[in-house]
């Protein structure tokens, strides 16, 4: 299990986000990633990056 996420934030440019919750749901793994500089997060479900859609 990865705590820490390496890519850039958006907003700050920060390069790594962390870990912040996960859960097993019928997709599949669902993650959600912080930046521990600002206020944006995303998810990750098998894989797929929220903010990439």
């Amino acid at each position: 299990m990865t705590m820490e996420l390496e890519a850039e934030c958006p907003d700050c440019g920060e390069q790594t986000f962390y870990r912040a919750a996960s859960t097993t749901m019928h997709l599949g793994e669902k993650v959600k990633w912080h930046c521990p500089n600002c206020s944006y997060g995303f998810v990750q479900i098998n894989g797929i990056d929220s903010s990439a859609v």
